[in-house]
């Protein structure tokens, strides 16, 4: 894996180095992760003029070293436990004889951002913008292996709760069981707060699951997601509690699979993503559903549950193959309650025949 991520560091450098930067210095975690594999709390990645260095946080603070390859990456642990690795990567990079540092603009506060200023007068701060972040869009077959794993692990806990007594039990237990059983599973955790939704609260997104119970006649909606070696994947289902679901509940489920089809149809290498979050829109505008949707239906995951790419009106690019994302529209009618569907695919072009589907919990209404 040190090459892969050597290679990843060398795509880095290529693009802050035609932009005018002799170094650059990464501090969000998931991008640090990314660049160089298991990384400690806090650290900062430095790809400077010589050497790209780790920074560290004192090592007490955060337990043993991950153990980057000695040839590829050298480790700095700092001595002290006020120490900045931010900082200390800029007075490294200066050091080494650097007069342009590309830095993460959008994920340094402001005193941060100062303070790095201020240990290295002499170096010019320019912004590094999402660089890192538009290099994670694509995945590679490791990458997606990991999240196919995790679809796996949420299914199966998803598959083991509904096959237990719901009725009576509160929102809150249920996400509790459910974090519980990813762990059993092999999970390093949940990829994002469990939403349990039941009655009136069913169909809303991020939903906090509350002491709420669940009864009889209610739609009940479940979204979790599971982590696992750094990479998340999350599936979403809406049931109904009960012998069989009222006619206004199987009609407005239908129109929210149909939607939701149709954006997991539209998921092709080249197709806008403005288009899939149109096509899946289109369906609930159709049904008189439009008013109150909310601004995208699906987004980019892998690392982070929720990145690049985004699935809205106003989104600019285009998909590419190997890119996985969710479609997950929703239906929610104060009072009553509602319909999410969620899936994680991978966009795949028609020849490998087409996305591929992480999370295959049935979309079927069940009445449990």
């Amino acid at each position: 894996m040190s090459q892969v991520y050597a290679a990843r560091r060398a795509r880095l450098h290529d693009q802050y180095a035609a932009a005018g930067s002799e170094a650059a210095l990464v501090s969000r975690p998931a991008n640090v992760r990314y660049l160089c594999g298991d990384a400690p709390p806090g650290a900062t990645l430095l790809l400077g003029p010589v050497q790209d260095v780790l920074v560290a946080p004192e090592a007490s603070s955060w337990g043993p070293v991950p153990g980057p390859h000695p040839e590829d990456l050298r480790l700095l642990m700092l001595s002290g436990p006020d120490g900045d690795p931010a900082v200390a990567a800029a007075d490294l990079a200066a050091a080494d004889g650097a007069e342009s540092l590309a830095v993460e603009e959008h994920h340094l506060t402001v005193a941060r951002h100062r303070a790095v200023g201020s240990a290295a007068p002499r170096l010019h701060l320019a912004d590094l913008g999402r660089a890192v972040e538009q290099l994670r869009i694509v995945k590679d077959d490791e990458e997606i292996s990991c999240m196919r794993i995790a679809g796996e692990l949420a299914d199966q806990a998803l598959g083991e709760l509904l096959e237990s007594i719901l009725v009576g039990r509160t929102e809150r237990h249920l996400a509790l069981e459910l974090e519980r059983r990813l762990v059993d599973h092999g999970a390093d955790g949940p990829a994002f707060p469990t939403v349990v939704a039941a009655g009136p609260h069913a169909g809303r997104a991020g939903h906090l699951p509350t002491d709420r119970r669940v009864e009889e006649g209610d739609f009940l909606t479940i979204c979790l997601g599971a982590d696992y070696r750094g990479y998340r994947c999350q599936v979403g289902r809406t049931f109904v509690i009960g012998p069989s679901p009222a006619d206004w509940q199987v009609e407005l489920y239908d129109i929210v699979f149909a939607a939701q089809r149709a954006g997991r149809e539209a998921l092709l290498p080249g197709m806008a993503y403005r288009d899939v979050d149109r096509v899946t829109r289109q369906v609930l505008d159709a049904a008189g559903y439009g008013e109150g949707l909310e601004a995208r239906t699906g987004h980019g995951v892998g690392l982070e549950i929720d990145e690049d790419p985004r699935l809205s009106p106003s989104a600019m690019g285009k998909l590419d193959a190997c890119v996985p994302v969710t479609v997950e529209p929703g239906v929610h009618l104060p009072g009553r309650g509602g319909v999410r569907i969620d899936d994680t695919l991978v966009v795949r072009p028609e020849a490998d025949g087409g996305p591929e589907l992480l999370t295959i919990t049935t979309k079927e209404l069940l009445a449990l």
